[in-house]
């Protein structure tokens, strides 16, 4: 009988980590086609991806501020802290803030010029950047092996430029401009990539003031995106564009901005729920899994045909940052393990000691 329940129990943990690790990869994969659908489709034909991004900012604060207050009714959202604002905060929370701004309008961009079949590799650099950024922030090194599996990523990402560049090159009198919006998307993704990993070291950095609450420290970097996108539409002069954009009375466009608003929510979510449901080094795996499919979903679904180089740089990017999470996750393993038998053998020398002491 306790065979049979501990089996029932075990079968309960593997559905309910399937259907986590599910929700996490339907989430993320219709966020990206959807914010690709937004920033670049032929039917929406807006050109304003930074006003995009401000609006998923609102929905995301409403979001917060709604589930703020189920939180206390609802068992399982229990998580989300009252909703509460403090304008000190707010401000010291400020540069965390800058950082984010760039990471999520970047990261759009990129989207909107690269296409959802090569944004996985024109973003990819940022293992790279964490640790150039380790180094020169954190004074933290990188091992041999850390370094070589960063080679891999590298070469995949020239590999994949060179090869979207070659099929540029076929498609500039269908496209003139393709080759330029290529161009623009790796500049993007490269600069999106650097603001991923400075936005994870300053999150670090400025979680203590929140009293380490991810989720009220998400409040307060969408009340701050919210204004500072401001200022940013009304240099690039985006607020005309919306303003006079035919489809401004559409009820089908508000309804998929709102959705990906939710979606950009519901992300951050499902995220932090398939880490704590498996493990870190697990939700990367399932993120590079992820990411891997999501390149054959667009592939498929846009009718488009890529070279055998084409596909081994995405191959040569997953499997280098796969290798990358494996290779630090033993080593952070391997030093924990070398400062608890440390710490053990200081305990028994100690211990050792004292006994000597009382019987001399």
């Amino acid at each position: 009988m306790a065979s049979q329940t501990r089996q029932e129990t075990y079968h309960q943990q593997l559905v309910r980590i399937a259907t986590v690790v599910g929700a996490y990869w339907v989430v993320s994969i219709s966020m990206v086609f959807l914010n690709s659908f937004l920033l670049s489709s032929k039917s929406v034909k807006l050109d304003a991806p930074l006003f995009i991004t401000f609006f998923q900012c609102v929905i995301g604060s409403l979001c917060l501020f709604l589930l703020s207050k189920l939180g206390s009714k609802v068992s399982f959202l229990d998580e989300f802290p009252a909703y509460s604002i403090s304008v000190e905060l707010m401000l010291k929370l400020l540069p965390l803030s800058m950082v984010f701004v760039a990471m999520i309008a970047l990261n759009n961009l990129c989207l909107k010029y690269l296409g959802v079949a090569f944004y996985n590799v024109g973003r990819s650099l940022t293992t790279i950047f964490n640790v150039m950024f380790s180094f020169i922030i954190l004074r933290q090194s990188t091992s041999a092996r850390a370094i070589g599996c960063c080679g891999v990523i590298i070469c995949g990402f020239l590999l994949g430029v060179n090869q979207e560049d070659q099929g540029k090159k076929a498609t500039t009198a269908a496209v003139p401009d393709s080759r330029w919006q290529l161009f623009l998307g790796i500049i993007f993704g490269v600069s999106a990539s650097a603001t991923v990993s400075l936005n994870a070291i300053f999150t670090k950095k400025y979680l203590p003031i929140v009293d380490s609450n991810l989720w009220r420290l998400q409040i307060y970097n969408n009340l701050n995106a919210c204004v500072l996108f401001i200022p940013l539409m009304l240099f690039f002069g985006e607020l005309p564009i919306v303003f006079n954009y035919p489809g401004i009375t559409s009820h089908f466009f508000w309804g998929m901005m709102v959705f990906s608003g939710v979606l950009g929510m519901a992300i951050a979510y499902v995220t932090g729920l398939q880490i704590k449901t498996t493990s870190p080094l697990t939700h990367n795996v399932s993120g590079t899994a992820k990411a891997c499919f999501q390149t054959v979903l667009a592939v498929f679904f846009n009718s488009e045909f890529k070279s055998v180089l084409w596909w081994l740089s995405n191959v040569m990017v997953m499997a280098g940052s796969g290798l990358y999470t494996f290779v630090r996750q033993s080593e952070m393993r391997a030093a924990h393990d070398r400062t608890a038998a440390d710490e053990i053998s200081k305990a028994s020398a100690t211990s050792t000691g004292e006994n000597g002491g009382s019987k001399v």
